[in-house]
């Protein structure tokens, strides 16, 4: 028998998606699922939305606001799946994405979660790029986040590590989970399909994650300084990799026709200025 597959969605105040999101995960092919939807303090009008889904939903759970991270464990807590699937409210997969990447996850025992690329889209739906992440080990997460936050992943995987860190309720608390995991041995899988559509609208969560991502970033690494240590040389080289990107980048801006006709436009101000200085 296949095994289960529990379905976790978190949501806040999101009436205008929550039913793809929902739709997405009743409609996969895989039949062996349970849909739970953690409604985390949402508006009237959310509620109201939920209620009409409540054919399609097997658990709903309703908790005071507390945050994204907070639900999710919450919704993973209650799971009886073997297997958990992460979706965020205003995302959606593909039909399939559920049947191929439960059977990654049953071919291949290193193997702790499967994601695949993803199309990023606007407010109007309309795709504005494709993100085709690395999968891997933990380190290969460490400085790339290798995965979306919605993917497949074993139970055990989400034991090992004692859940998605509540400290990091800002943003980026998957990436964290993805090294945590990694450290494990667990390798993260991308299925080189476009099975996942990301909505990077104005309000994303992603965005206001932004504003604190040197902040984010520095907890996550002394957190794991043990796999930087761990993984010196090839830390090391990471590092005077991308600073060369960042003198290559610079050197274009510096030679870019853009500075040049600034140049050639402050020239004669800078005389001018000279003669009085």
């Amino acid at each position: 028998m296949n095994p289960l597959v529990s379905v976790i969605i978190p949501c806040y105040n999101e009436k205008d998606f929550i039913s793809s999101a929902v739709r997405s995960a009743y409609s996969q092919t895989y039949n062996n699922k349970e849909i739970i939807v953690v409604d985390d303090g949402s508006d009237a009008g959310t509620k109201n939305v939920l209620n009409n889904l409540k054919d399609s939903i097997d658990h709903l759970i309703t908790q005071k606001n507390s945050g994204v991270v907070s639900a999710r464990n919450n919704g993973i807590k209650r799971a009886k799946g073997q297997y958990i699937l992460t979706l965020d409210s205003d995302d959606w997969f593909e039909e399939e994405f559920l049947e191929k990447a439960v059977q990654i996850l049953k071919n291949n025992p290193k193997v702790g979660m499967v994601s695949c690329w993803t199309a990023v889209r606007n407010s109007e739906d309309k795709i504005t790029r494709i993100s085709k992440p690395t999968g891997g080990s933990a380190f290969n997460a460490l400085f790339r986040n290798n995965a979306p936050a919605s993917l497949l992943f074993r139970k055990s995987c989400w034991e090992d590590v004692g859940g998605y860190d509540e400290n990091l309720n800002k943003g980026y608390e998957d990436w964290e989970f993805n090294v945590a995991v990694g450290k494990f041995g667990w390798q993260v899988y991308i299925i080189p399909e476009i099975l996942f559509n990301y909505r990077n609208v104005a309000l994303s969560r992603n965005k206001f994650a932004r504003d604190f991502y040197d902040e984010i970033r520095l907890y996550t690494f002394k957190k794991h300084k043990d796999l930087i240590i761990e993984n010196f040389d090839p830390t090391i080289e990471l590092l005077l990799g991308e600073i060369e990107k960042l003198k290559k980048e610079n050197k274009k801006i510096k030679n870019s026709a853009g500075k040049r006709l600034g140049d050639l436009i402050l020239r004669p101000l800078k005389k001018i200025r000279s003669k009085f200085s």
